[in-house]
Protein backbone atom coordinates (compact mmCIF):
# COMPACT_ATOMS: atom_id res chain seq x y z
CA UNK A 1 0.00 0.00 0.00
CA UNK A 2 1.22 3.55 -0.58
CA UNK A 3 1.74 4.24 3.26
CA UNK A 4 3.55 0.63 3.56
CA UNK A 5 6.99 2.19 5.60
CA UNK A 6 10.07 0.70 3.34
CA UNK A 7 12.95 2.09 5.98
CA UNK A 8 12.95 2.52 9.44
CA UNK A 9 16.25 4.11 11.51
CA UNK A 10 15.76 4.86 15.20
CA UNK A 11 17.54 8.12 15.68
CA UNK A 12 18.67 10.01 18.85
CA UNK A 13 15.81 12.22 21.58
CA UNK A 14 13.50 9.35 20.97
CA UNK A 15 12.95 10.14 16.59
CA UNK A 16 12.85 7.35 13.97
CA UNK A 17 13.66 8.20 10.28
CA UNK A 18 11.40 6.85 8.10
CA UNK A 19 10.68 6.30 4.26
CA UNK A 20 7.17 5.80 3.42
CA UNK A 21 6.39 3.48 -0.04
CA UNK A 22 4.34 6.58 -1.24
CA UNK A 23 7.81 8.32 -1.54
CA UNK A 24 7.71 10.56 1.33
CA UNK A 25 10.95 10.47 3.86
CA UNK A 26 11.11 12.21 7.02
CA UNK A 27 11.31 12.06 10.94
CA UNK A 28 8.45 11.20 13.44
CA UNK A 29 8.75 12.09 17.02
CA UNK A 30 7.71 9.56 19.53
CA UNK A 31 8.38 11.44 22.37
CA UNK A 32 4.62 12.59 22.92
CA UNK A 33 4.07 9.09 23.35
CA UNK A 34 6.25 7.99 25.70
CA UNK A 35 4.06 8.65 28.80
CA UNK A 36 1.22 6.35 27.19
CA UNK A 37 0.59 2.52 28.29
CA UNK A 38 2.44 -0.18 26.61
CA UNK A 39 4.57 3.08 25.05
CA UNK A 40 6.30 3.60 28.30
CA UNK A 41 8.35 0.59 27.45
CA UNK A 42 10.52 2.78 24.81
CA UNK A 43 11.72 4.98 26.64
CA UNK A 44 14.70 2.35 27.58
CA UNK A 45 16.83 3.26 24.58
CA UNK A 46 17.99 -0.16 23.58
CA UNK A 47 14.13 -1.41 23.47
CA UNK A 48 13.64 1.56 21.39
CA UNK A 49 16.36 0.93 18.88
CA UNK A 50 14.61 -2.03 18.37
CA UNK A 51 12.46 -0.98 15.74
CA UNK A 52 11.68 -2.90 12.60
CA UNK A 53 8.98 -3.30 10.11
CA UNK A 54 6.26 -5.41 10.43
CA UNK A 55 4.18 -5.94 7.68
CA UNK A 56 4.67 -1.88 6.52
CA UNK A 57 4.08 -0.85 9.91
CA UNK A 58 6.96 0.79 12.77
CA UNK A 59 6.79 -1.79 15.58
CA UNK A 60 8.63 -2.82 18.02
CA UNK A 61 9.34 -6.65 19.55
CA UNK A 62 6.64 -6.28 22.58
CA UNK A 63 4.52 -5.25 19.57
CA UNK A 64 3.98 -1.46 19.84
CA UNK A 65 3.29 0.18 16.57
CA UNK A 66 2.42 3.36 15.54
CA UNK A 67 -0.41 3.67 13.05
CA UNK A 68 -0.10 4.44 9.64
CA UNK A 69 -2.58 7.58 9.39
CA UNK A 70 -0.44 8.66 13.00
CA UNK A 71 2.71 8.10 11.38
CA UNK A 72 2.06 10.44 8.02
CA UNK A 73 -0.06 12.88 9.68
CA UNK A 74 2.61 13.38 12.01
CA UNK A 75 5.55 13.16 9.82
CA UNK A 76 8.01 16.06 9.63
CA UNK A 77 8.69 15.98 5.78
CA UNK A 78 12.98 16.31 5.10
CA UNK A 79 12.38 19.47 3.26
CA UNK A 80 11.13 20.83 6.80
CA UNK A 81 14.17 19.59 8.70
CA UNK A 82 16.90 22.23 9.96
CA UNK A 83 20.29 22.22 10.05
CA UNK A 84 20.12 22.23 14.07
CA UNK A 85 17.58 19.27 13.80
CA UNK A 86 20.35 17.41 11.81
CA UNK A 87 22.91 18.15 14.39
CA UNK A 88 20.55 17.02 17.16
CA UNK A 89 19.28 13.50 15.90
CA UNK A 90 22.76 12.27 14.88
CA UNK A 91 21.60 11.86 11.49
CA UNK A 92 23.98 10.26 9.46
CA UNK A 93 26.00 12.03 6.19
CA UNK A 94 24.01 10.59 3.76
CA UNK A 95 20.87 11.92 5.30
CA UNK A 96 22.23 15.32 5.86
CA UNK A 97 23.41 15.30 2.06
CA UNK A 98 20.51 14.65 0.73
CA UNK A 99 18.61 17.50 2.79
CA UNK A 100 21.85 20.22 0.72
CA UNK A 101 22.84 20.88 4.47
Amino acid sequence: MYWDVKVVKPLSNYYIYVEIENGEKGVFDLKPYLERGVFRELKDVNYFNQVYILFGAVTWVHEQDIAPETLLANLIGLEAISEEMVSELGLKTAIAISLNL
